[in-house]
């Protein structure tokens, strides 16, 4: 088997099962783990990233993004631009956030286990812009916080390991917050998962100049007035 793309490590159907099984396991075991919510990904997540690769084609600047593919990195964003950005820009509230939980643009793993290189590049780019989503939606990276992402993020997306990590969160959250995600959260997350603009199809590096508020208009989410 040939390698298709840098980081491609190819394998038989058997193993690609062995792999999705037991990644599965250890990522609703410990969601942290983010070597094995990675390998779930990709080897569970065929029909969702064809079903996210046609929604970016039917869209204009998804279509741009595909061909251009562009990439999230420390290389690709110059967080000292940023910084001197106004407060409530893409770009002031990114590189606050990072800075804010210790992380960079790099954190992310390379997709390894996807076989085609067009589906490979829609994963890699939906793991390098989960952190605007968190903007989007003002959500910690707390547990509860990342629940909530993964909520509108499977919905949008359809991916598995997203619903792994939607169903899995609620599960480890203690009773209080899982009433609280239950009854606060979700209650306007999975309207704003259905009715707004699809994600992926916003080009954030051109927008980082952008109000933050104006680009959640633009995609249709609206955040409530109290969510604690």
């Amino acid at each position: 088997m040939v390698s298709l793309y840098p980081h491609h490590i190819p394998v038989t159907t058997f193993q690609r099962v062995l792999l999705g099984i037991g990644s599965s396991v250890a990522a609703l075991q410990d969601p942290y783990r983010h070597d094995m919510v990675a390998v779930c990904g990709e080897t569970t997540a065929s029909s969702a990233l064809e079903h996210m690769k046609k929604k970016m084609e039917n869209n204009a600047t998804g279509t741009r993004i595909l061909k251009e593919k562009p990439r999230i990195s420390s290389s690709s964003v110059d967080l000292k631009v940023l910084r001197g950005l106004p407060p409530n820009t893409l770009g002031r509230q990114y590189v606050d956030m990072l800075n804010k939980y210790q992380i960079t643009p790099d954190s992310r793993l390379p997709v390894k286990f996807v076989d085609d290189p067009e589906h490979a590049y829609v994963l890699q780019r939906y793991r390098e812009i989960h952190d605007f989503n968190h903007l989007l939606l003002e959500q910690p990276t707390n547990l509860r916080g990342e629940v909530a992402v993964k909520w509108f993020e499977a919905i949008q997306t359809t991916l598995p390991m997203c619903w792994l990590a939607a169903i899995g969160g609620l599960a480890r959250l203690s009773k209080k917050r899982r009433k609280l995600i239950l009854q606060r959260d979700l209650l306007w997350v999975i309207p704003a998962a259905k009715e707004a603009k699809f994600f992926m199809n916003i080009y954030f590096e051109e927008r980082l100049q952008d109000d933050l508020d104006d680009i959640r208009e633009e995609l249709g989410i609206q955040i409530p007035k109290s969510r604690n």
